[in-house]
């Protein structure tokens, strides 16, 4: 099992650069560990991508589909004080926005601080650093 950022969750959802990397990289996962708001931050990215086009399409709903698939079989790090901490601790340490910080104190607590040999799949380049720093197999290489 590895955890997942959201940076790397949409490119399953949708025709991306790195879906095919990340595609792998989910087949040959027993199970996705995402943090509690992951759909939501999904949700919000295909909003934006749908925006920008200025209209809907197939692809559009498919993408909601598919979303909708994998968080019925991923598994939630749920937000808690334990997890704030680590949050807030993070903040001091790394050049990261809140919602990255997030992700990475989820995937700290996921793996209970012992990060050597835990994967971290992340498409970010300030969260894949962070995420190194902390001592986690980042992915894709």
């Amino acid at each position: 099992m590895r955890f997942w950022d959201t940076s790397a969750v949409v490119p399953l959802c949708v025709e991306e650069p790195a879906t095919a990397r990340v595609r792998r990289l989910a087949e040959s996962d027993g199970a996705l560990i995402v943090w509690w708001a992951t759909r939501i931050e999904c949700l919000s990215a295909l909003a934006r991508r749908r925006r920008e086009r200025r209209k809907e399409s197939a692809a559009d709903e498919y993408a909601r589909r598919v979303l909708r698939e994998l968080a019925g079989t991923w598994s939630e790090v749920l937000p808690s004080e334990g997890l704030r901490r680590r949050c807030e601790r993070l903040l001091a340490v790394h050049a990261l926005h809140a919602a990255d910080a997030f992700q990475l104190a989820a995937a700290l607590l996921w793996s209970r601080g012992r990060t050597s040999g835990h994967g971290f799949v992340c498409l970010d380049d300030r969260l894949r650093e962070a995420a190194e720093r902390e001592g986690f197999d980042v992915l894709p290489a």
